[in-house]
């Protein structure tokens, strides 16, 4: 019974959802990411089924080794989609599809940081530096419309410059309880706001 009525409430949901983010940033913790790997997968799959364009996961935590074992789940996204993984100092590129990016422990801090470095090293004359010439120095070239964040924990400083039009949504679950009508009603949020754009 509890199945027939989880159904319906999905299906009322989808009803008339009709404006979807293109590009979309979950935030979570190192400890969700170990209470349950799996739903990273999960939750690419839905957003693939959906049409969303791409999808992000960012994965906060101070230690990325404590993450190891997550990895091979982790990869198991290449089999629906194209997955860049960005995990300690490396990049890595698999699967074919809808573009998914996981960034582990990576800081905004450090990545705007690292900009204004890689500006220095190429003699860029401080003058001609823009928002333009910043952002195609940037290490992640992603806008998310809409910014996902799971249990009440605060956000993170990543995709700080690229999230600053983003739309936020505050999940009031933790991310090993995550369900797809919880992923439903962010979007039913984002398709009742209207979007300024910093305007």
């Amino acid at each position: 019974m509890a199945l027939v009525i989880y159904r319906l409430y999905e299906k009322r949901l989808l009803w008339n959802l009709r404006t979807l983010p293109e590009h979309i940033c979950f935030m979570i913790t190192e400890q969700d990411m170990l209470d349950a790997p799996d739903n990273l997968c999960l939750a690419a799959r839905w957003c693939r089924d959906l049409g969303i364009g791409s999808v992000m996961f960012h994965i906060s935590t101070g230690d990325p080794a404590r993450l190891e074992r997550c990895i091979p789940e982790i990869r198991r996204i290449a089999s629906i989609g194209r997955l860049t993984l960005h995990y300690r100092d490396d990049k890595e590129v698999s699967g074919r599809g809808m573009d998914v990016t996981v960034a582990i422990g990576k800081s905004g801090r450090e990545e705007i940081a690292g900009c204004v470095r890689r500006m220095a090293e190429d003699g860029v004359d401080p003058e001609s530096v823009d928002e333009g010439l910043l952002e195609s120095y940037l290490t992640f070239k992603y806008e998310p419309d809409l910014v996902i964040k799971t249990g009440g924990d605060h956000l993170t400083d990543f995709l700080i410059w690229q999230s600053v039009y983003s739309e936020l949504f505050f999940l009031d679950v933790n991310w090993a309880l995550l369900r797809k009508v919880d992923f439903l009603r962010a979007l039913r949020d984002f398709q009742s706001r209207a979007r300024r754009f910093g305007k």
